[in-house]
């Protein structure tokens, strides 16, 4: 199924513009679509069949004449659209772009969001956790582009209590802290994220033959 043309969107947005007293022009200058009110700042709509960094680029550059600035695409259609839009639209806010859908069928525009300054909020638990990953790694052991062997201070915690275990045999898990200065030693030997552990009885731990696969490797 082939994208909708671009100008399959025009007439829609422009009857939306025109329905809050705009007068309505296409290609005016660099711009898809201008509209303008009275003595108000003009409105630029950038018209394109999908999200693209073309259309980012193009919107943000028209954000030099005018505050009020819209990407314009069409609505999507499942939920793998949805997210793709979804991610999108977070991106158009932070760029202080508003953003339209268009569903053609019935030409139905929706407002998504509109042109805004925006101030993304501060997560106060994912910065902590961030801060404290940072802290608690031991070296810089990852590359960029890790395809999936990331070597985490969670990791590196485990391969502590592998080692410990392999020089000591089976120990307490309060041994084991104390050993390796892991605090979590006895929970994460409990959970068992990697494999590696096991009870060999009430509070003593020992390696499993994955835990002394993943040591030797």
């Amino acid at each position: 199924m082939s994208k909708p043309a671009e100008t399959e969107l025009y007439a829609p947005v422009k009857s939306w513009l025109e329905g809050l007293g705009y007068e309505v022009k296409s290609e005016v200058g660099p711009a898809d679509v201008v509209a303008m009110r009275g003595g108000d700042e003009p409105v630029i709509v950038e018209l394109k069949a999908g999200f693209s960094l073309t259309l980012l680029q193009q919107a943000v550059a028209r954000q030099a004449v005018t505050d009020l600035v819209y990407v314009a695409v069409p609505r999507w259609t499942g939920r793998p659209g949805w997210r793709a839009f979804k991610g999108n639209l977070g991106l158009c806010r932070r760029l202080g772009l508003g953003v339209l859908s268009v569903r053609l069928k019935d030409g139905l525009v929706q407002v998504h969001a509109d042109p805004t300054p925006f101030q993304p909020r501060k997560s106060k638990v994912k910065s902590a956790r961030l801060l404290s990953e940072f802290a608690r790694r031991e070296g810089d052991p990852n590359t960029g582009g890790t395809n999936g062997k990331l070597v985490t201070a969670y990791r590196q915690d485990a391969e502590k209590l592998a080692a410990c275990l392999v020089k000591e045999g089976p120990m307490k898990g309060a041994a084991l802290a104390k050993a390796t200065g892991v605090a979590n030693a006895t929970r994460m030997m409990a959970i068992n994220h990697y494999g590696w552990f096991k009870r060999v009885e009430r509070g003593v731990y020992g390696l499993t033959a994955e835990g002394l696969a993943a040591f030797k490797d």
